[in-house]
């Protein structure tokens, strides 16, 4: 003690300052070396602050010799989010909203004691072999080996990198979502203690998850395949494993600074957008990729009905679709069924071509649809009992709820089947038969413009109930069959094609010629005819097919035709892949998808799927049911939810959900009446096989182009995280005009995302006139109403 005191008393302040300057020489040296250093590491958790330094130290030079080698085979991506405190950022950036707690698959060093309210990131991992790809990845597949037979030669150095990054990604695949090591504890501890980059972490902290970090111009390395998947929410996919590494703070650093300066110049010039009126001949039925006049003039042959398939533009018009004079807010559901104002869709031709068969009759000011159909002209609901009393196993509303409706007209079968708890996903061509489809959304009933053509139709394989065809003028007979090899890709095993033509039923040399056909065609098929019935009262005939649930009949051909497709085309693969006439095997493995029926309505809404297992993991991060379960939780509040922020669903009928996941938002308004469209895009995990499974429908697209429906079409449009994951590959300006397309005056716009896109969708709604209802930017929702405003100027 006494020792202490006389050196306390021989200190001086010249001792005190050397001391002094020469601890901050050494943080100044520790600093610059540790900027200097090839170590990437992201912020860390409270909970590893507790990682000694001398460790990081130690570990970081292993690490980054461990992964250098395979940085040469990523494409540099980075994506910069709003994030709660310190959580890592979401594989796909998912937004889980109100998921519980014990909803999130947690990293073990994290804390749960987080409100619930806020934001908590998600990791998006692949679901299944089958649905771990995206709708890119599987047609990308397809349409190789449909392109090219012979085998594709990898250099040497292509393949070393494939296998480095085979061994990162089986690495993160079997520790996503458990305990960091030691080594990427004491690497993030280390980079903490770096005060330069403590001070960027902190500038993360309040960014979202699901935005996308800056693309980096230099070689970013990383510290772990788990923690390169983490930080990757746009990274490339193949068979479910990443390509991209992702970048060290300072480069995450400088290309925030670009992004804000970007960010700073583009919210003027979104401002001062100017919009125009579209100068096209479609006038104000537009429908980008159906009326390209260029691309069809191009056409070498309408053969297989490619006119009336998708051509879309190669830039995305900014436009705006002019309003018809004298429109009027729709008709509300159910009385929309049976009439409609006639001024919102202004077309005669149809009702004059086919008045007599009670499809739409002009009234006054109303467009009215007695029920009626080509098929059924006495009314839709007998013909419906009909179909039932031919083949009571179908059981309308209990073993059959989700069907797909071939050239359905005016959409009338389709609207009476809601009576019967049924939902039919309805399409028709947009041909001569004028607005067809049109007069069908208008009614509030689903459908959307499409055509048996030469491209595979936008869903998944085995996922309809039911196939229904009343005379629907689709040439089933030819090409091998390739049309209804095309129906027997999408309906389940064991389902039901109902063909209701005059074929059937009547004796002209063409209709019996055609029976011979589809006799010798369906056989070959292995489609079982189960009955042939006549309608009395509507003097028509239907034959009803069921499709086998084993292989076994093929295998028993005598001849291989239409042969089986190869093992390696995937019948999931379905955005613009050309069709062939091949049959593609039923699944027998009991755990496989379409190996069994689905549960009966309405239970097999809130049940998992049988083929989900806890092998799986979800889009939220926890084994597949029980993320199956957690979505349900986040969405059991939305009508509350939606009614606070100012939007009364009593006037609504159509409703789009923009980006759906398992189809939540859409099972959470199952008691209102309303029907869900839920859009799975083509660059996210492939859960639509789930939505339908669940008895719901769906389609897969891509947001970057048009969709496949008439303007005005939506009372609502639902847009979960959506718009910042298309920033990057698509001018947010062609996406906001093409919501303004489809959605009606009076709609409502319900977007949820991180706060710097929600002020630039604010900034484009202002601009279009839009009516903003609820802005809680912060809290990472905002909606609007569309109004009547269109410009007065005409794009040149």
């Amino acid at each position: 003690m006494a020792l202490f005191q006389t050196r306390k008393k021989s200190s001086s302040p010249s001792y005190v300052s050397t001391l002094t300057i020469l601890v901050f020489i050494a943080l100044c040296v520790f600093g610059v070396w540790m900027l200097t250093s090839n170590s990437v590491v992201p912020p860390q958790t409270q909970s590893d602050e507790d990682t000694s330094t001398r460790t990081a130290i130690d570990t970081s030079a292993t690490t980054n010799d461990e992964l250098s080698s395979s940085e040469d085979s990523h494409e540099t991506t980075s994506k910069s989010g709003e994030k709660e405190k310190d959580n890592p950022t979401a594989v796909y950036g998912d937004n889980p909203g109100h998921l519980p707690d014990d909803a999130i698959k947690a990293d073990d060093n994290n804390s749960n004691n987080e409100p619930q309210k806020q934001q908590v990131d998600i990791s998006d991992s692949q679901l299944s072999e089958e649905s771990s790809l995206t709708q890119k990845d599987q047609v990308t597949a397809v349409i190789h080996e449909a392109g090219s037979d012979s085998d594709v030669k990898i250099s040497e150095p292509e393949k070393q990198d494939e296998e480095n990054q085979e061994q990162q990604d089986v690495q993160s695949f079997g520790t996503r979502g458990g305990s960091k090591t030691e080594e990427d504890e004491a690497n993030k501890e280390q980079l903490r203690e770096d005060k330069g980059v403590v001070e960027v972490a902190k500038k993360y902290e309040k960014v979202p998850a699901d935005t996308s970090q800056q693309d980096s111009d230099a070689a970013s390395k990383g510290t772990s395949s788990q923690e390169e998947e983490t930080q990757n929410p746009k990274a490339e996919k193949k068979g479910g494993k990443s390509k991209k590494p992702w970048s060290t703070q300072v480069d995450q650093s400088q290309q925030e600074n670009k992004r804000q300066t970007v960010e700073s110049n583009s919210d003027e010039k979104l401002e001062d957008h100017t919009w125009y009126l579209c100068n096209v001949t479609a006038g104000a039925d537009y429908i980008p990729c159906l009326d390209n006049e260029k691309a069809l003039k191009q056409l070498r042959s309408t053969k297989h009905y490619e006119h009336r398939e998708r051509h879309c533009p190669e830039d995305p018009p900014t436009c705006l679709v002019p309003i018809p004079k004298g429109y009027k807010t729709p008709i509300e559901w159910p009385s929309s069924r049976d009439k409609i104002w006639y001024h919102n869709v202004p077309h005669k031709l149809l009702a004059e071509v086919k008045g007599h068969q009670n499809w739409v009759k002009v009234a006054g000011e109303f467009l009215t649809f007695p029920g009626g159909g080509t098929q059924f002209i006495h009314g839709a609901l007998h013909y419906i009992d009909f179909v039932q009393q031919a083949e009571p196993n179908i059981a309308w509303g209990k073993r059959t709820r989700v069907i797909l409706d071939v050239g359905c007209g005016v959409g009338s079968f389709g609207g009476f089947l809601f009576e019967r708890d049924v939902i039919a996903m309805s399409f028709a061509p947009k041909d001569e038969h004028e607005a067809q489809v049109q007069f069908a959304l208008e009614r509030g009933i689903p459908a959307i413009s499409a055509v048996m053509g030469s491209q595979r139709l936008p869903f998944p394989s085995s996922v309809f109930d039911l196939v229904h065809c009343a005379r629907c003028r689709v040439p089933w007979h030819l090409d091998g069959g390739m049309l209804l090899l095309e129906l027997n890709r999408v309906l389940r095993p064991g389902g039901y094609f109902v063909w209701s033509a005059t074929p059937v039923y009547q004796k002209l040399e063409e209709d019996v010629e055609i029976w011979k056909e589809m006799t010798s065609l369906t056989k070959s098929i292995c489609w079982e005819l189960v009955t042939i019935n006549k309608d009395g009262l509507n003097k028509v005939g239907a034959a009803v097919y069921r499709k086998p649930t084993s292989n076994e009949c093929y295998e028993q051909r005598e001849k291989n035709e239409p042969p089986l497709c190869k093992d390696d085309d995937d019948p999931n693969a379905a955005w613009y892949v050309p069709l062939q006439a091949c049959i593609h095997k039923v699944p027998v493995d009991q755990a496989e998808r379409g190996a069994k029926w689905p549960e009966t309505w309405p239970r097999r809404l809130q049940k998992p799927p049988y083929w989900l297992n806890k092998s799986q993991i979800g889009i939220y991060g926890k084994p597949a049911p029980q993320d199956f379960v957690a979505d349900n939780e986040r969405w059991k509040n939305v009508v509350e939810e939606l009614s606070n922020a100012g939007i009364s669903l009593s006037n609504v009928r159509n409703v789009m959900d923009m980006r759906a996941v398992y189809g939540g938002f859409a099972a959470a308004l199952r008691d209102l009446p309303v029907w869900v469209f839920n859009v799975v895009n083509v660059d996210s995990p492939d859960t639509l096989p789930i939505i339908f499974e669940r008895g719901l429908f769906g389609i897969y697209h891509d947001w970057c182009e048009s969709f496949n429906t008439y303007p005005r079409t939506f009372d609502i449009l639902h847009a979960d995280n959506l718009f910042s994951k298309l920033k990057d590959r698509c001018k947010l300006v062609a996406v906001m005009a093409e919501v303004d397309r489809i959605i009606r005056p009076g709609g409502k716009l319900i977007v949820r995302d991180e706060s710097t896109t929600l002020g630039e969708v604010e900034t484009l709604l202002k601009s279009l006139h839009w009516e903003i209802i609820y802005s809680k930017i912060q809290e990472g929702m905002l909606c609007a109403k569309r109004g009547k405003w269109r410009p007065d100027s005409v794009a040149l």
